[in-house]
């Protein structure tokens, strides 16, 4: 193999090779007589098939099979050899590959630049902690009494001289409207609503107080700015309601539903809800803390990028926000900005993710950190247990599919680095609220 540089620029590499057809022979002579003992064809025995009936019939395909060997070893050797690493799959033009002349073709690739890691020791970090106030303890435990109250129906009796009162369960039907025609998603049979209860947009569940059974009225009622369905954001609407029956809502004491939920008392009922929330409160804390780590580190990550890279990052980046303008989706932050300023902002944060991305992976190289086939399996049933009811069907394609499994590895490895960085780094505690910890912070810079 004859290897000569055409260029050495910033990090980019190109060279020419040329494979002496001498060398490719052997390969393709090797390739031939493995077929001769295997192949069977019509009217030859096996094994018998002569070399000039395998050259007619498989030439082309052996010519191109050993070529490819023989490109992709030199290749391999040659980075190797000159210690490059690709930072993207190199790029082969062929200048001849027919024989017998000599093969000859160029490579061209990005190498992956010299990342010098920055001193982990010496970052200095805060880690947000909150305890969990016992009003939001409260509130978890009045959510799952009110979950298991029982609805019981008033009798007449207890209905006598008045309709629906605050705090009871109207059944009803209803059709809504907007200027006189009904919209998707506005009509119902047999819907429970509490008077004056949540779960209902402003006027609704206002206006069905006093309502008798039997009784049909019509509610005007207000779709909030920003409603899930934008045909129906900010729209006034009527509701035609017709009362079927009343109901009270009993809500069992905490002592009694602690005991039909196998806990031993309520304070066990109340530990474990403590547990769960500081749980949630310490998985945000830990994000907040993974995001700062990460702010840090971006400031310290000063190397330049392959060019190829990034540019790959920023396509995939602009295309989803492409989709989401022409969807209507568009970040609100976008608004109003020209074109060239918002694909400047976005090629930032794609340089951004590269550089991070690029650190990241130099220092679990360096340090050994790697992701085991259990973790990727645990990622998997993770994955799996987030579609109920088709647990078996995403385990399936995870089997069929190997490579998808490999798109798992990515956050695994990334936490695992994050990890071992923060285990180096100085991390000052601070208590605060739980208003505090659940602010979200602006975003970084090209962020």
């Amino acid at each position: 193999m004859q290897v000569t540089e055409t260029l050495a620029d910033g990090l980019k590499r190109a060279f020419t090779v040329v494979l002496p057809d001498s060398e490719l022979e052997p390969r393709r002579a090797a390739r031939f007589a493995e077929l001769g003992r295997t192949i069977q064809l019509p009217g030859f025995r096996p094994g018998k098939v002569p070399m000039t009936v395998l050259r007619q019939r498989f030439g082309t395909a052996v010519v191109e099979e050993a070529l490819e060997e023989a490109v992709n070893e030199s290749t391999r050797t040659l980075l190797a050899d000159r210690n490059l690493r690709p930072a993207i799959q190199p790029k082969i033009d062929f200048v001849s590959k027919a024989p017998p002349q000599d093969v000859e073709f160029t490579l061209e690739l990005e190498v992956l630049p010299e990342i010098a890691l920055p001193d982990f020791a010496a970052i200095a970090l805060t880690r947000q902690k909150a305890e969990v106030p016992e009003p939001a303890i409260d509130e978890q435990i009045e959510a799952l009494r009110q979950r298991n109250r029982k609805l019981i129906p008033l009798t007449e009796e207890e209905l006598a001289g008045r309709g629906a009162a605050q705090g009871e369960v109207v059944t009803l039907d209803y059709e809504g409207s907007i200027d006189g025609t009904p919209f998707e998603g506005g009509k119902a049979t047999d819907a429970e609503v509490e008077v004056g209860g949540p779960g209902y947009i402003e006027g609704f569940s206002q206006g069905i107080e006093g309502i008798r059974p039997g009784e049909t009225r019509v509610l005007d009622a207000q779709f909030p700015e920003g409603y899930g369905v934008t045909a129906l954001s900010g729209k006034a609407a009527k509701f035609t309601v017709t009362a079927k029956r009343i109901q009270r809502a009993e809500v069992p004491e905490l002592t009694a539903l602690a005991e039909q939920l196998a806990f031993d008392s309520a304070d066990e009922l109340r530990e474990m809800f403590r547990r769960r929330l500081q749980g949630e409160y310490d998985g945000l804390a830990r994000q907040k803390l993974k995001r700062a780590l990460l702010d840090r580190l971006a400031d310290l990550a000063d190397f330049p990028l392959p060019p190829a890279l990034a540019e790959a990052e920023f396509t995939q980046i602009w295309a989803r926000v492409e989709a989401d303008r022409n969807a209507g989706n568009a970040d609100a932050d976008d608004a109003g900005k020209d074109e060239e300023t918002l694909r400047a902002e976005y090629r930032a944060i794609a340089e951004r993710r590269v550089r991070l991305g690029l650190l990241l992976a130099e220092a679990g190289r360096t340090h050994n950190i790697t992701v085991a086939p259990e973790e990727i399996t645990r990622a998997m049933r993770a994955e799996a247990a987030r579609y109920p009811g088709q647990a078996a069907q995403v385990l399936e394609f995870y089997r069929r599919n190997p490579q998808a499994g490999e798109y798992l590895r990515g956050p695994i490895f990334e936490d695992k680095v994050v990890d071992f960085v923060l285990e180096l780094a100085r991390i000052t505690d601070e208590t605060v609220s739980v208003e505090a910890l659940t602010e979200v912070p602006p975003p970084p810079v090209a962020a």
